[in-house]
């Protein structure tokens, strides 16, 4: 697999314009590129999940300041994943381009900067002991409109809490806040839960990816379109 490391830089695409379907130099393996954004307020666990989508610790974690998160830029980091589907009979390379945004909510100019093309597939991130994102829906219709629904998935991270509540996911969803129980029902691609544990990235990684991809083949691979005219 190969990793490029990118910051917040005007245009910056190592990839070209691989937006949905390309090939490689050599002209053989097919390759499908997306645009993942990652979205939730502080210490819920978003960088982590951008480490288990991409498969590494590159994106900063557990850095906390009196409660204030320190991720105070937008971080985007790319990954191939070779050979790692079959379409039409042929294996496909994956190239995730996954986006790390700061709690207060992205820049919408800034998203647009770093994925031209658009945002593939929304991961909205949420601990299981920590509901003061109310507002996340919200920011996500201002940002993309009422079709983010179709493009997002949620993640519920230090699933462990439930477990020491004695509660499985189907009883938390039903017992946890309206807001988060209304927002679990909306995303049309499911709701995933992740324990707190040190190797979970690299155990989850997968079942994520692959929740992933189904979620934008559902939609053809297209992309949302950043609403760049709002202000925040």
């Amino acid at each position: 697999m190969s990793l490029v490391t990118e910051h917040h830089r005007h245009g910056n695409n190592p990839f070209g314009i691989l937006g949905k379907w390309g090939r490689h130099d050599d002209g053989e393996q097919n390759v499908l590129a997306l645009n993942v954004l990652l979205l939730g307020g502080r210490q819920s666990g978003r960088s982590s999940v951008g480490n288990a989508l991409i498969g590494g610790e590159e994106f900063q974690t557990g850095t906390c300041i009196f409660g204030v998160s320190m991720t105070t830029e937008h971080q985007l980091l790319s990954r191939n994943f070779p050979r790692y589907f079959r379409r039409k009979g042929a294996e496909s390379d994956l190239t995730l381009r996954v986006l790390d945004t700061p709690p207060s909510f992205p820049r919408p100019k800034s998203v647009h900067e770093l994925c031209p093309e658009g945002v593939h597939v929304l991961v909205l991130v949420v601990r299981a002991d920590m509901h003061d994102n109310t507002h996340l829906e919200e920011h996500v219709e201002t940002l993309f409109g009422p079709e983010w629904r179709r493009h997002a998935l949620l993640v519920i991270t230090h699933a462990d809490h439930l477990k020491e509540a004695g509660l499985q996911p189907s009883d938390y969803l039903t017992q946890t806040t309206d807001w988060l129980r209304a927002l679990a029902a909306k995303v049309e691609g499911g709701v995933s839960f992740v324990e707190n544990s040190c190797d979970w990235p690299s155990v989850r990684g997968r079942p994520i990816r692959d929740r992933l991809l189904n979620l934008s083949a559902r939609n053809h691979h297209s992309a949302l379109t950043v609403r760049t005219e709002v202000s925040l």
